[in-house]
């Protein structure tokens, strides 16, 4: 039941900053735990960021940790992915999913987690001079 649709991609300097945005709707939000993903052509999808439910408990990958931020308002059904000091290896396309289960923080950065049964349909960012 639960819908997702990211919004904030775009054309960025490097040396940028961006903030994506994921917003929910249809079922309890803080129930679940949101991930960030990224792909780009021809490579498999990528863990960025993931947060627990209540917002308490953050993972980032090696290459974004020190650059993004992640973050939800459950109050207003959204998580938020501020992407600061961009560089052109970040250009991808963003989702960002959504599940539940007792242990998928766990591993919430495993975009093939079947938890994870929701996902939104992706906002470009590009960063190029």
């Amino acid at each position: 039941q639960l819908q997702l649709v990211e919004s904030g991609g775009g054309l960025v300097q490097p040396g940028g900053s961006l903030r994506l945005s994921c917003d929910a709707t249809g079922d309890s939000f803080d129930y679940y735990v949101i991930g960030w993903f990224r792909q780009v052509p021809g490579k498999e999808r990528e863990g960025v960021a993931c947060i627990s439910s209540s917002g308490g408990n953050i993972q980032y990958s090696d290459s974004v940790r020190g650059r993004f931020t992640l973050s939800r308002d459950n109050a207003n059904n959204t998580s938020y992915l501020h992407m600061g000091n961009l560089k052109p290896e970040d250009t991808a396309v963003y989702y960002c999913a959504a599940g539940r289960g007792l242990r998928l923080f766990l591993t919430c950065l495993n975009p093939s987690q079947r938890e994870y049964g929701n996902w939104g349909q992706g906002t470009q960012v590009t960063v190029s001079s």
